[in-house]
C-alpha cells in the first residue's frame, strides 16, 4: 500500500515529556472531561508526589506565556516539541532563524525541561507508560491505513510524488481530549491525535488530503491567481480574512471538500461548501467526476482543471449563490472552557466582532458594530483590547469604500501596542490601501513590516509574502 510510504504513526517521547511538564504547571485543558484517557490522572498523580524542585519557576513561566484561551495555550509547546532534538539536551534542531516564531518565543523553556525531565525522572516513566501508547496506536493503525489508501489511490499517488515528505500520526494522551492539532515543519506534516471515544477518521483524512494537495495546488499558484477575481463574489461570505484574500487558499480548500463529497458519495456537501463560501467546490466536483475516468494523477491533472475555469461562467454561477449567514462548526460536542474574566472592553469586543462576523445576517449589523467597536475606546481595558477597537473600525472603513479614514484607523491601530496577529494585519491592509493609491514603494514598506512581525499568524505571513512578490513582479514588467 503506498500510503505506508508516507504515513507514520506513532508516539513521540519528546511530546510526552512536554506534556507531562505542562500538565504540571498550569495546562488543564479538559481535565474534567470524561474522555480523557486515564493515563493522564495517572501521570499527574504521579508527578505530584515527587519531588520536582524545579516546578515552581516552570509554573511562573507557563502563566507568563498563558494565551487568551486555554486551547491556544498548548499550540506554542507542541511547536517548540517539533523544533528541538528531545532530552537530555532539548537543543534547536536548526539555525535560529529556521524555528518558528512561536517556538523561538518559549526559547527559556529549554532549562527548564532539561530540569524537569532529570528531576522527574522522565527516561523510566517513558518506558512505563509506552504500552499505553501503543494500545492506542493499534487502535487507529488500521483505520489509517485504510483511509490514506483510499485517498492515494483516488488522487492516484505514487512514491514518487512524496519527494521526502510524511504525514506523521502522533498519538499523545496527556492531551485534552477531542483534540486533532495539525502542524507543518519543514516539508513534513504532524497531526497530534488526543483522546477520543471513536477514532477521528474524518478529521484525520482531512488533515492528509491538506498533505497530498497542499503542494500540488502551491505549484499552480500562478495559474490560480489569474483566476483570483472570483475573490470579490466571497466578501460577504461566512469565510476568514485569509479565504477572502487568497484565491490559491480558496481552491485548494474547495478541491479538497469536493475530494470529500466524491470520495464519501455524499452531493449535499457540495451545496454545503458553497454556501460556506468554497465556491469552487462545485466545479471541481464536476470535473473530478472526468479526472476518475482517466489515468492520469492529480498531480498533473490539477494544471488542467485550473486552466479550464472559465471566468465568466463561473461567475454567472456563483453570482446566484445565497451564502450562509454564519461559520458551520463541525464539532462533535461543545465544550466550554473557563477562562479569564474579560474587561468591560473586551465584553463588548466579543459582541462586535460577532456582529461584524454575521454583518450579512442583518442588514443594522455592521451600524451595531461600529457602534460597539466606538464604544469599547471609552471601556476599562488594555492596550491591545483598545487597538482591536481601532483595527474594527478600520475594517468597517474597507467596507464602507473611505480608505483615507480607514488608513488613519489602522495607523491608529498601529500605535495602540496591538497584539500580534491584530498588527499583522493591519500592516497588510495598510500595504493593500497604499497599493490601490498607486503608492508601491509604502505598500512594500508595510508588506515588510507584516512579514517582520513576531507572533503573527503563518496566514498572514503569508498573504504578505504572497502579495509582496506579486507586486515586484508588476512592478518589473
Amino acid at each position: 500500500m503506498q500510503a505506508a510510504e508516507t504515513l507514520q504513526l506513532d508516539a513521540n517521547e519528546t511530546l510526552f515529556d512536554v506534556m507531562a511538564a505542562i500538565n504540571m504547571v498550569g495546562y488543564d485543558d479538559g481535565i474534567n472531561l470524561p474522555d480523557n484517557n486515564p493515563l493522564r490522572k495517572q501521570v499527574r498523580d504521579y508527578l505530584a508526589a515527587q519531588h520536582i524542585a524545579v516546578l515552581p519557576e516552570m509554573k511562573l513561566f507557563y502563566r507568563h506565556h498563558m494565551q487568551k484561551t486555554a486551547s491556544q495555550d498548548l499550540p506554542q509547546y507542541i511547536s517548540w516539541c517539533l523544533s528541538v532534538t528531545g532530552a537530555p539536551d532539548f537543543a534547536w534542531k536548526g539555525r535560529d532563524v529556521e524555528v518558528p516564531p512561536d517556538a523561538m518565543a518559549l526559547a527559556e523553556f529549554q532549562p527548564l525541561m532539561i530540569d524537569f525531565y532529570r528531576q522527574a525522572h522522565l527516561d523510566e516513566l517513558w518506558k512505563k507508560v509506552r504500552p499505553a501508547y501503543e494500545k492506542e496506536m493499534t487502535r487507529y493503525h488500521a483505520p489509517l491505513l485504510a483511509m490514506t489508501g483510499a485517498v492515494d489511490a483516488y488522487l492516484r499517488i505514487g512514491t514518487s510524488d512524496y519527494l521526502q515528505r510524511h504525514f506523521h500520526a502522533w498519538v499523545e494522551l496527556l492531551a485534552a481530549p477531542g483534540l486533532l492539532p495539525t502542524f507543518h515543519y519543514a516539508d513534513d506534516t504532524y497531526v497530534i491525535i488526543s483522546p477520543s471515544e471513536q477514532p477521528r477518521t474524518y478529521d484525520l483524512r482531512h488533515a492528509y488530503l491538506h498533505f497530498q494537495i497542499d503542494p500540488i495546488m502551491i505549484q499552480n499558484a500562478a495559474a490560480l491567481k489569474q483566476k483570483r477575481s472570483l475573490l470579490d463574489l466571497v466578501q460577504t461570505a461566512p469565510l476568514s480574512d485569509d479565504y477572502r484574500t487568497d484565491f490559491v487558499l480558496l481552491a485548494n480548500e474547495s478541491l479538497i471538500k469536493a475530494v470529500e463529497a466524491r470520495l464519501d458519495k455524499d452531493t449535499t456537501a457540495i451545496d454545503r461548501a458553497t454556501r460556506q463560501g468554497y465556491i469552487v467546490t462545485p466545479y471541481f466536483a464536476q470535473h473530478l467526476t472526468v479526472f476518475e475516468q482517466q489515468e492520469q494523477g492529480m498531480r498533473y491533472y490539477a494544471e488542467t482543471m485550473i486552466n479550464a475555469i472559465d471566468l465568466a461562467a463561473e461567475t454567472a454561477r456563483i453570482s446566484t449563490v445565497k451564502f450562509d449567514s454564519g461559520q458551520a462548526q463541525r464539532v462533535a460536542k461543545k465544550v466550554v472552557v473557563a477562562g479569564p474574566e474579560l474587561s468591560a472592553a473586551g465584553k463588548t469586543l466579543e459582541k462586535a466582532e460577532d456582529l461584524y462576523s454575521n454583518r450579512n445576517a442583518s442588514a443594522g449589523n455592521l451600524e451595531e458594530a461600529k457602534s460597539l467597536f466606538t464604544k469599547a475606546l471609552d471601556q476599562k481595558g488594555d492596550a491591545p483590547e483598545h487597538a482591536q477597537a481601532w483595527y474594527g473600525l478600520a475594517r468597517i472603513s474597507v467596507l464602507e469604500n473611505r480608505a483615507a479614514l480607514a488608513i488613519q484607523l489602522f495607523q491608529k491601530t498601529l500605535e495602540s501596542s496591538p497584539d500580534a496577529f491584530t498588527q499583522g494585519w493591519a500592516d497588510v491592509y495598510l500595504a493593500r490601501l497604499a497599493k490601490s493609491q498607486h503608492d508601491f514603494d509604502l505598500a512594500r514598506k508595510y508588506y515588510q513590516d507584516a512579514l517582520a512581525v513576531n507572533g503573527a499568524s503563518d496566514k498572514t505571513k503569508q498573504a504578505a509574502g504572497s502579495e509582496l512578490q506579486e507586486l515586484s513582479k508588476n512592478q518589473e514588467k
